[in-house]
């Protein structure tokens, strides 16, 4: 339980920064995805050692094709995300009130599916690689990675896609407002695909590293 516990307060405080740097008033801009990049990183070192700080469905599939985290924790994980994202959504829409200027995204399909694959597939190939590689194990630098890795995928492609890399996060974008509930698929099919090929990406370059 206390896994799943650290699952939901990360995802839901990563979630809640997200919402209340992207609407305005009172967002952060330009800066918005650094605010958001540094709140995972914070939170992957605050939760990583009770849970994994996976704060991410798809990055728990990932860590599953890895061998890193048992089928039973897989939907129990994901509910606690997902669960989470909604929760913040409407903590960010009763604090941001009336005022809050909201307009969902109209993305290009196909442009928004190849951009929320390819950073998918970058955060979780980066998750693999700091936080679960024998090579890596015990670093002190795999929070920070991984919240650039989210930073940097934001200012990349997310004037493209919205930069969700996390279904969890699609949950939560839609029920502020910011994505329709008839886009959430891209999300879905492009963050789960991403993680796919990275797990097995990381399979394929590390056959040792992942050998029973």
């Amino acid at each position: 339980m206390q896994k799943y516990l650290a699952e939901f307060i990360g995802t839901f405080l990563f979630v809640t920064t997200i919402g209340m740097t992207v609407i305005n008033p009172g967002g952060a801009g330009p800066m918005a995805p650094l605010a958001i990049g540094s709140a995972l990183m914070v939170m992957i070192f605050a939760g990583g050692h009770i849970s994994g700080g996976h704060f991410n469905p798809a990055v728990t599939l990932a860590v599953f094709i890895r061998g890193k985290c048992s089928w039973a924790d897989v939907v129990p994980y994901w509910i606690s995300q997902c669960g989470a994202a909604a929760a913040a959504a409407q903590l960010v829409l009763f604090l941001k009130g009336d005022g809050a200027v909201i307009e969902a995204m109209k993305p290009d399909i196909v442009r928004a599916l190849v951009s929320e694959a390819l950073y998918t597939f970058a955060l979780c190939y980066v998750v693999l690689n700091v936080a679960t590689a024998k090579g890596t194990a015990g670093n002190s630098f795999y929070g920070l990675a991984i919240g650039f890795t989210v930073l940097i995928g934001a200012y990349a492609v997310g004037g493209i896609s919205g930069g969700a890399f996390n279904p969890a996060v699609a949950v939560g974008i839609t029920f502020m407002g910011l994505s329709s509930w008839a886009n959430i698929w891209i999300f879905m099919a492009g963050n789960f695909a991403g993680a796919i090929v990275a797990a097995v990406a990381y399979k394929a370059i590390a056959p040792a590293d992942t050998a029973a």
